[in-house]
Formats: C-alpha cells, sequence, structure tokens
C-alpha cells in the first residue's frame, strides 16, 4: 500500500496545534522524533478510504483513541471509525468473535486466547501490537495530604484490605512528616474485567507478598468497592473522602485527583510521569516472535527514576486475514496512531509515546499487515 501523506499532514497539524496549548512541556526525551528514527508517515491512501472500522477494548486507551479517530477521520472524511471502550476482556473476545477489526487490550493475549484468535485470522495470526504506554497511578482522596508516598508493600496491604486507616503505622513509616487523618480507608477497584486490573496485580504480586494470582478479574477474597469501567473509577476516588484507587494516569489527571509516589525496586519513591514510566517500558523485554510484539514489564525494576506501575496497552489484530474491507482501513489507522503525529498526541492526554526502539518494531509489524 502506498502513503500520500499531504492531506493527513495538514489536517493533523491542526489538531497538534490545538493540543499543544494545554500542557507547557510537550516533549519527552523517549520519543522517535527526539533520537532521530525515522518518521512513519501519516496514513492516507492514493485513493480516498471509505468505510467503517469497528474495534472495542480498552478503556484506557479511549481518551487515545478518541484524539487519533478525530485526527485521522479528519483526514479521510470518508473513514468512520468505532471504538467501543468495553474493557480490555469483552474487547478480545470481541475481536475472536469476529465483531471487531481490532481489539485494544491492556494485556497481550494469553493462556488459550493466542489458538482462538488465529482461528479468528484464519490465514494468518493474530499480533499484539503496543501502541501507548498507559502509567498507571495509585489515586486518593485525602484532603490535606498533598505528596503522599507508598511502598509496594503498604500498597498491597491497603488492597488486601489489611491496612484499613490511613494513619496505619505501615503508612506513617512510608510518610514520617505527614499528618494522616484517622480515616478509614475506602479501596476501589474494577468491577469488570480489566487489562488495567491484570497489569496492577501483577505490580503486586511481583513487588509486595500478593498472595493471588494475577489476572484481569479482581480476587474476590481481596474485598474493597468495585466501579466499572476507568472513567467510574475515577468519579468514586473523586466523590469519596478517604478513597484511594488505580487508573490510568490520563484519567487521573482528567479529574484531578491526587496522585501518589510509588517506590520502585531500590525503594526510590518516584512520582508518576510520562518520563518515569518511560524508563520503565524502556526496560521490558519482548516476549513475542516475528511481528508479534507481546512485552514483559519488570514491574520491580531498580532503574533510577523509574515509576514502576505501568501498562503497554496493545491494539490487537490480524497479522494476515482481515477482510478485503478491513485490511486497508485497520492498516492506515494503524500506520498513524504509530507516526510521529499520533505518538506526540499521546504526551497531551497523560500518556507516555512508546519508546524510539520499541516504535520502530511496532511500525514494522504494522506494515507487515495483509
Amino acid at each position: 500500500m502506498k502513503y500520500a501523506g499531504r492531506l493527513a499532514v495538514a489536517a493533523i497539524a491542526g489538531v497538534l496545534s490545538l493540543a499543544a496549548c494545554g500542557t507547557d512541556d510537550n516533549t519527552t526525551p523517549s520519543t522517535a522524533t527526539d533520537t532521530g528514527t525515522a518518521a512513519a508517515p501519516a496514513a492516507s491512501g492514493d485513493a480516498q478510504l471509505s468505510g467503517t472500522i469497528n474495534a472495542a477494548g480498552s478503556s484506557a486507551q479511549a481518551n487515545a483513541v478518541d484524539e487519533w479517530k478525530k485526527a485521522f477521520q479528519s483526514a479521510n472524511p470518508g473513514v468512520s471509525i468505532n471504538y467501543q471502550p468495553s474493557g480490555s476482556g469483552a474487547g478480545v473476545q470481541a475481536f475472536i468473535a469476529g465483531t471487531v477489526a481490532f481489539a485494544g487490550s491492556d494485556s497481550a493475549l494469553k493462556e488459550d486466547e493466542p489458538a482462538q484468535a488465529d482461528a479468528r485470522c484464519a490465514t494468518g495470526k493474530a499480533i499484539n501490537l503496543p501502541m501507548v504506554v498507559g502509567p498507571v497511578a495509585v489515586v486518593y482522596n485525602l484532603p490535606g495530604v498533598d505528596g503522599l508516598q507508598l511502598s509496594p508493600k503498604t500498597i498491597g496491604g491497603i488492597f488486601n484490605s489489611q491496612i484499613t486507616k490511613w494513619d496505619d503505622p505501615a503508612i506513617k513509616a512510608d510518610n514520617p512528616d505527614a499528618q494522616l487523618p484517622s480515616t478509614d480507608i475506602q479501596a476501589f477497584h474494577r468491577s469488570d474485567e480489566s487489562g488495567t486490573s491484570d497489569n496492577f496485580t501483577k505490580f503486586l504480586a511481583a513487588t509486595a507478598e500478593w498472595p493471588y494470582e494475577p489476572g484481569k478479574a479482581w480476587p474476590a477474597e481481596a474485598k474493597g468497592q468495585g466501579a466499572k469501567g476507568s472513567d467510574q473509577i475515577a468519579a468514586s476516588v473523586k466523590s469519596t473522602e478517604g478513597a484511594i484507587s488505580y487508573v490510568e494516569l490520563s484519567f487521573a489527571e482528567n479529574s484531578g485527583l491526587q496522585k501518589s509516589k510509588v517506590a520502585n525496586g531500590s525503594g526510590e519513591f518516584v512520582e508518576l510521569t510520562p518520563e518515569s514510566a518511560g524508563k520503565t517500558v524502556e526496560a521490558a523485554t519482548i516476549e513475542g516472535t516475528g511481528n508479534d510484539l507481546k512485552m514483559k514489564i519488570d514491574y520491580a525494576t531498580s532503574a533510577a527514576g523509574a515509576y514502576p506501575i505501568v501498562l503497554v496497552t496493545y491494539e490487537i489484530t490480524c497479522e494476515k486475514g482481515l477482510s478485503a474491507e478491513e485490511l486497508p482501513l485497520v492498516k492506515s489507522f494503524l500506520t498513524y496512531t504509530a507516526s510521529d503525529e499520533g505518538q506526540q498526541l499521546l504526551t497531551n492526554l497523560g500518556y507516555a509515546p512508546l519508546p524510539a526502539s520499541l516504535l520502530t518494531k511496532v511500525r514494522s509489524s504494522v506494515e507487515a499487515i495483509s
């Protein structure tokens, strides 16, 4: 497929100039532009693209997809992108069932899912394409207590219902200079199957003596209060004094929530920023083969300045086997999301762009879709 960028660049440039007004710093040291990696062009076919892309899944990447679709549809007015933020588990199942062209998921295909997804693709295999770094914030609502610091062990105790008061000795030990109230802790978790829960519980299992198996479904034994989707988690914390939960940085910032510093593997309490999250992703390894870019994150990283709770949210689609109607649309859209323009939009939304070395691999995998 040939990509002619002039129409797309003109439209996208307007979007980027508006988005840049929302922040004082629109750069990150790990973007492809900063390291000189060749930029992928914004996706637009030689002929006018037209048709509909149906997709579903991760609510963590919903804000990113919303901005991407605005820019892409502006450049390609004949295309309609329908993305339902139904949760990672539901999105993967919809992809396996063949009702969507790609799924957004906060964790890669696992267990019995690859075989089912490959069967859906028929003539090829399903591939995991990292597209967004979604830092996971530990958010709380505690008036008068700013700059809260939490170690992984303390976080695990809170979410396992073992630490129930804000002035618990464990929290005091993490915050020796803070004036902590005796308020009851109200711990919220995702009630729906979620890749965010999957990554958060993987972090706890790796660092906090978490007694349960990591997974998309929250363990019932850990108790707490459930809320569906990232937007409801954010709303619940915002409206409940004494609340704490985990949610993607974009939702935390959009809701104006307090965010705690989290200790990494060296014991350093690190503030969550796109840059500190990017340092953890840079240390991740790729477990997939060929054009499948499934990743393994070291949640116990000791890298200086690395914020340890991050998720890489994927687009899951067919390397081969998309229908003739879906193929040009999906390939063009994913080419745009992996472009410099698409990745630069993320910083303004509370995400972190993919590190340059990973972005190069993603672009090659997208180009291989046929």
